[in-house]
């Protein structure tokens, strides 16, 4: 939304420095992103007429007018397309100063008009275009003034170009702050000064003429208004003090029917449509769209509507997109006499999410989707009118009006002694009523201890007792709250030893050289499928972009999406964690587990002097995750299993198991999906159940042995597919009760063993508690080792 100074100043006389009512706005919630003047700097542009155009004997372009500054005729070299006799228009002086556009930083902002020979014919001076004056960042030819405009008057203070617009950023619960109306209802109560909003007659009608309209769709349309003026004449342009109100608020002229209804929307934030009456056929239907039907819009764009979508149409078929656009075909043109002028207001869960559907935004649907006051049609009905008989003639109709389930009034009860509570700051009733009424919450009822509101239609924010508190502290000002030590009971919640915190799984990351990102739980569709296409994920009604319009099922799509983001700016070795929900649907139901996912790409350690370049592997991964799960007492409990997964390489991806339970992934994601997103190095992944990690043993005291540890090694030969992890727990049921540790120390495959085959060296060590063991236990538990894998796996004991 943007809004000017001078126009505010039309509804509440205030007197604020630009950088004060910016800081005053931001701090009661009402964002300014912007600032600045309407106009470039530009100085000795008058009002001339040009009296006489002849064409340039020596420039087919070019045309020499005699220009009248207001004191005396003088000669101009013009090659506007739209200069001619009796033309208003600005007219810049010898040493003038205009603006010029995107100056470099060591160039001048600006150049002085000179006396000039054009292909030999002398030029007193220039004939301005908006673009020339900094106006507008393209013209199709000169500003052209109004007739009446005063020959040889400044051109900025006739056009009053000393003003400033500001640029807000609203957030969706201020829908009633997208109009000049609402902000400057709200300036005016921040500052407690009066506001003045001009009165709106109603339009006598002086013909009989109506439409039908048919609400089908009352739940989504509530209110339909409409009525019918005839005889208008299109070819009239728009005045130029509307011209420069829409331009200074960042919508460009069209034509004087749809200036006005812009008009309306920025001055009261009514969105309206005007249609070619001819066009219409039996009368107006607000219905639900068909299955098959289709709308070209005014933007030429032809569209497939779905079927909850809310459509305007005639007897014939659609007419517009409800609350967005209208359609090309019942557009008012040149060739328009009668119009038909629609008012409605929707439902905002109608509209929300429609437009960027079907890749659309506008200023309609911008506040239909955020809330329309719903008792603003009629004044905005009758503005329009007043507007349109004003610039292009024409007789009006009476208003025709459907209205079902318009919602009815809300009322909320303050609690007065819940303001100091809550604020700090005691506040007595007349300054609560004072504030409320100023933002035109009416007094209902009032005793010792309550106060009761009726709130206005256009403030649907408001709708129980911490409303109004916010409220009062924003009007009253934040920065005026009290500044207080809050006095609280402290209690220390209790920290089982049976679980890790997740802040000690973080730390134990960072130490590790993991950077923590946070991501949207919203990813692209197209990269969820092809990284889990067998999931079907939960899809958004109203997202908010394409590639935001499913929740994810997995923590690598945001992963990926943060690796592709450094990539492209340069950063070779990347190590990301994330923990956070995912989101899967079972029927009706969505599941949200809590999820740790990570991410390796790029060497194996940062670049310096003393280490190498080698790229990280699978096992730098594992190694990290296991480093992690270690952390649990309970590493013996987790092992990994070869098994395939879409989105990983087909040789390097395992599941990871607790106790015989799925709980996660880890691998190195797939060629193919690493050429489709460009990535030069491979990327290794992992994802494993917050739960999973988070549950730890708890530590039990054991006394030491006094005895001698005894240690063996073991070198054996076996199949080169047998996993170490089977191997690993046979010993541990062989080796016996007093097994300490037990460790793989070396692994070997070569020629000189068989192709098909693996060496595998472990060491083992023993130490029982009441005694020293002999060789004797240890040979014949080493006899029972060699024998139970050669049982199981073929296994040998090399020489």
């Amino acid at each position: 939304m943007i809004f000017t100074q001078q126009w505010i100043r039309e509804w509440v006389d205030v007197n604020l420095e630009p950088s004060m009512l910016i800081s005053q706005l931001t701090m009661a919630g009402l964002e300014v992103d912007a600032h600045g003047p309407v106009a470039a700097d530009f100085s000795g542009v008058i009002v001339a007429e040009v009296r006489n155009v002849i064409q340039h004997p020596d420039a087919d372009k070019l045309r020499v007018c005699d220009v009248f500054d207001g004191t005396e005729v003088l000669q101009v070299v013009c090659g506007a397309a739209n200069v001619r006799a009796g033309l208003k228009v600005p007219y810049a002086k010898i040493g003038a100063q205009l603006p010029v556009h995107n100056p470099a930083a060591d160039a001048p902002a600006s150049f002085s008009i000179k006396k000039a020979k054009l292909r030999g014919i002398e030029s007193f001076g220039m004939l301005c275009s908006a673009e020339e004056l900094g106006m507008s960042d393209s013209s199709d030819g000169l500003l052209e003034l109004p007739d009446d405009a005063p020959p040889g008057v400044c051109v900025r203070e006739y056009l009053k170009t000393d003003d400033v617009f500001y640029e807000m950023d609203l957030t969706p619960n201020r829908g009633d702050c997208l109009s000049i109306r609402g902000l400057a209802r709200e300036i005016a109560a921040l500052n407690y000064l009066a506001y003045h909003e001009p009165a709106i007659n109603a339009v006598s009608p002086t013909l009989t003429d109506v439409f039908p309209v048919t609400l089908q769709a009352s739940a989504q349309c509530p209110r339909y208004l409409g009525r019918v003026i005839k005889g208008i004449n299109p070819d009239v342009r728009t005045p130029l003090w509307m011209q420069e109100k829409l331009r200074r608020c960042g919508l460009r002229s069209i034509d004087p029917v749809v200036d006005v209804t812009n008009y309306v929307l920025l001055e009261l934030g009514q969105p309206m449509h005007a249609f070619d009456l001819q066009q219409l056929q039996g009368g107006i239907v607000v219905r639900m769209a068909e299955v098959g039907e289709k709308i070209t819009l005014l933007d030429g764009k032809q569209i497939d509507v779905q079927a909850d979508t809310l459509l305007i149409a005639d007897h014939r078929g659609p007419l517009a997109l409800a609350g967005i656009m209208g359609g090309e075909n019942s557009g008012v043109s040149n060739a328009t006499r009668d119009i038909f002028l629609e008012c409605a207001w929707f439902d905002p869960l109608a509209i929300a999410g429609r437009a960027r559907r079907y890749g659309l935004h506008t200023d309609a649907s911008h506040r239909y989707e955020r809330g329309v006051d719903s008792d603003l049609q009629h004044d905005a009905m009758e503005r329009a009118t007043q507007l349109l008989l004003e610039i292009v003639g024409g007789a009006a109709g009476p208003v025709i009006e459907q209205a079902h389930n318009v919602p009815a009034k809300k009322s909320v009860t303050l609690e007065v002694g819940n303001i100091d509570r809550l604020l700090g700051l005691p506040m007595s009733k007349d300054q609560i009523l004072n504030i409320l009424s100023r933002l035109g919450l009416i007094l209902e009822s009032s005793s010792e201890t309550e106060m009761r509101f009726s709130v206005p239609s256009y403030r649907f924010d408001i709708s129980i007792e911490a409303d109004l508190i916010e409220e009062l502290a924003r009007v009253y000002g934040y920065d005026h709250l009290p500044v207080t030590k809050p006095l609280v009971r402290m209690n220390l919640s209790p920290r089982p030893e049976g679980t890790i915190t997740p802040e000690r799984l973080r730390e134990r990351l960072l130490t590790l050289g993991y950077q923590q990102v946070i991501s949207y739980s919203f990813v692209e569709p197209s990269l969820l499928m092809r990284l889990q296409p067998d999931i079907e994920p939960v899809a958004l009604q109203n997202p908010i972009s394409a590639d935001m319009a499913v929740m994810r099922t997995t923590l690598w799509a945001g992963l990926i999406q943060t690796l592709q983001h450094n990539v492209n700016r340069q950063q070779s070795r990347i190590r990301l964690f994330e923990t956070g929900q995912i989101f899967l649907s079972t029927g009706e139901q969505v599941e949200q587990p809590d999820m740790l996912g990570g991410l390796v790409y790029g060497s194996r350690m940062p670049a310096e002097w003393s280490q190498t370049k080698d790229s990280a592997d699978f096992f730098d991964v594992k190694g990290d995750l296991e480093i992690l799960l270690s952390l649990s007492g309970e590493a013996d409990s987790f092992t990994f299993q070869a098994q395939p997964h879409p989105a990983l390489h087909s040789g390097q991806s395992a599941r990871i198991f607790k106790s015989g339970r799925a709980v996660g992934w880890i691998g190195a994601l797939s060629p193919t999906l690493q050429r489709i997103l460009d990535l030069s190095e491979k990327v290794y992944l992992f994802e494993i159940e917050l739960t999973a990690v988070l549950t730890s043993r708890i530590p039990a005291f054991k006394p030491l042995s006094k005895f001698p540890e005894v240690s063996r090694d073991l070198a054996l030969l076996l199949d080169k597919n047998i996993p170490a992890r089977s191997i690993r727990a046979e010993l541990s049921e062989l080796a016996g009760e007093f097994l300490t540790s037990l460790r793989i120390f070396d692994v070997y495959q070569g020629d000189a063993i068989g192709s098909d085959k693996k060496s595998m060296a472990l060491g083992l060590t023993w130490q029982h508690p009441s005694r020293t063991l002999g060789d004797d236990d240890i040979n014949s538990i080493i006899e029972r080792c060699v024998k139970g894998l050669e049982v199981k796996f073929n296994a040998k004991l090399r020489n």
